[in-house]
């Protein structure tokens, strides 16, 4: 006897279940189109489209198979997209102010809170003035800095240490030590508050990898200078080039400080960890881990979806917050050979990760910029719109400004409150009318045949085609069919005549629009360069010339039986 669950009735109904539709698809073998053809006159109450029929159903019947659209490029019909991850390593756990005890703390520690605050800005004014008596007239930053110089920073050092102790870490709890620096000259930790670099620059001192834009902050630009930080632009192949060559030039000398990096690349909530950069692991030296933990009860000290101004306030309204640093046992190159980085990070961050007891996840800082993007939108859950943009570009081999234009794209479709697109917003950003083909493009996508589509699954399918060995080759054989006039630009009606192979009643309104997102320029033509280039952006547009490559494939063919003949 079958077990019921709890949504089941206690009684089965005495009246049987209506039979499943049968769909029976009859296979003429001359046309595709035309064993297709039945099943759509069907689906519409036995009438073909209108022109003025602007209006999908989305199938529901979970016997409907759909042609792949995009055979012809070389995809195959094991295309799927990930399911939504679960986990949003980002999340803050107390974003905001919730619970009378929090409120009646924080009025106690008002006085507290202004006492931390005269303490901080104390401390903060004359760490700078000592930094910038340490650097006045030191011109030779490319040397290590003189001595006289690093002791006016231990000064610094030790405003640092005051500044922790006004944000309320009175007291910090250590395991381990520091490793040597002659033995491991690179440390990498995790990342999950900007207290993070305040205790480490207390603690060693070290040299920092950071992004060029920290450079322009008061105060501590002027510290990270002192510090010979090496900037890197994580969207320059050029610059992490760089960075990853003063990371081997400063880890080989012993007169440098050792060298810090947060190879996650952003915070994270603590709660697990990000995949790694490879810049601390390509040098191949000896690497010491390190991990920071925030245990906390009422305020999560993560630096995540919560404000700067905000996270500042809650810590100077605690009565202590508790940090602990945890240093581990050196992580060295296999065999003291060329180890390849990535094993090499693997590595590493499985140490940290299980030190941590905490999972590993694919998100970057790419999903940061996804949720920043998705959230300026004014979308209800950003979280949504992250696809563990590590995994993508490994997938893929995109970078993430590339991802955030996908992104654009689909904000455009107008997603609802879940961050789902529907099949008439799909079509309408893409100028594309309800049709056979336009179906199929979409049923593509939408992997779970629930009429929508997530932007992981947008995203995943755009490139999946993109990404095809045929795509490039499809995309200048698709420009070769409508330059007609071998002018090397196409119009308008060219245009127009290739597409409305694959979409026969098209007006000329329709063929317009479409004909705008190639013609980015405006003048009414296009060539060959903004041609692949609009398909690159819109890949999933590809679609609209297979009829025109099947013809064209069919005269080939029959050029071919007909010289044949002539021969026989």
């Amino acid at each position: 006897m079958a077990a019921h669950d709890l949504s089941s009735p206690l009684l089965a109904s005495t009246t049987p279940p209506p039979p499943p539709h049968l769909v029976l698809t009859v296979d003429g073998g001359d046309d595709d189109s035309k064993s297709r053809q039945p099943t759509a006159n069907h689906q519409n109450g036995g009438r073909a489209h209108s022109k003025t029929n602007h209006h999908i159903t989305p199938r529901s019947n979970s016997t409907t198979h759909h042609r792949n659209p995009f055979e012809f490029v070389g995809s195959d019909a094991s295309f799927s997209a990930p399911p939504p991850c679960t986990i949003d390593p980002f999340r803050n756990g107390t974003p905001r102010i919730d619970g009378l005890y929090e409120v009646l703390k924080i009025l106690l520690l008002l006085p507290i809170v202004v006492i931390r605050l005269v303490l901080f800005g104390l401390c903060l004014g004359v760490g700078y003035i000592a930094t910038k008596l340490a650097i006045l007239g030191w011109k030779d930053k490319h040397n290590p800095m003189p001595r006289w110089r690093s002791r006016l920073m231990w000064v610094t050092r030790f405003t640092a240490r005051g500044i922790l102790f006004s944000f309320g870490y009175q007291w910090i709890r250590r395991k381990g030590k520091p490793a040597p620096r002659g033995i491991a000259p690179i440390v990498v930790s995790n990342h999950v508050s900007y207290i993070d670099p305040i205790f480490y620059f207390y603690e060693m001192c070290p040299t920092i990898v950071a992004s060029e834009s920290h450079d322009a902050l008061p105060f501590v630009g002027t510290i990270i200078r002192a510090m010979q930080v090496i900037y890197v632009d994580r969207f320059s192949q050029p610059s992490r080039k760089n960075a990853v060559n003063e990371i081997k030039r400063k880890g080989c000398c012993d007169r440098f400080p050792r060298v810090l990096l947060f190879p996650e690349g952003t915070t994270s909530n603590g709660r697990s960890l990000l995949s790694f950069q490879l810049g601390a692991f390509i040098p191949n030296y000896a690497i010491q881990p390190v991990v920071v933990r925030y245990p906390h009860v009422h305020f999560d000290q993560s630096w995540g979806n919560i404000s700067l101004a905000m996270l500042m306030f809650r810590m100077f309204s605690q009565f202590h917050n508790f940090l602990e640093v945890e240093y581990l046992p050196i992580v060295s190159p296999l065999d003291n050979s060329k180890e390849n980085p990535a094993h090499f990070a693997k590595r590493t961050s499985n140490a940290m990760a299980s030190t941590l007891n905490v999972v590993q996840t694919c998100h970057s800082y790419g999903d940061v910029m996804l949720f920043m993007r998705a959230a300026e939108s004014g979308q209800e859950k950003p979280s949504n719109f992250m696809v563990e943009m590590a995994k993508v570009e490994s997938l893929f081999h995109i970078r993430s400004l590339e991802a955030m234009d996908f992104l654009e794209k689909f904000l455009s479709m107008n997603p609802d409150s879940s961050g789902r697109v529907r099949v008439h917003d799909f079509l309408r950003v893409l100028k594309l009318r309800p049709c056979i083909l336009s179906e199929e493009v979409f049923a593509f996508l939408d992997v779970e045949k629930s009429g929508s589509i997530t932007f992981k699954q947008f995203l995943y399918g755009s490139l999946h085609v993109m990404k095809q060995p045929q795509f490039r080759s499809t995309c200048e054989l698709a420009f070769s069919e409508c330059d007609i006039l071998e002018e090397h630009e196409i119009s308008q009606h060219e245009f127009g005549d290739v597409i409305r192979l694959g979409i026969p009643d098209l007006d000329d309104a329709e063929v317009h629009e479409l004909f705008k997102l190639f013609d980015v320029e405006g003048k009414g033509r296009v060539s060959k360069d903004n041609f692949t280039s609009c398909l690159r952006k819109n890949p999933l547009l590809i679609a609209l010339f297979s009829a025109c490559l099947a013809h064209r494939d069919a005269v080939d063919d029959d050029d071919d039986n007909s010289m044949v003949e002539e021969i026989v």
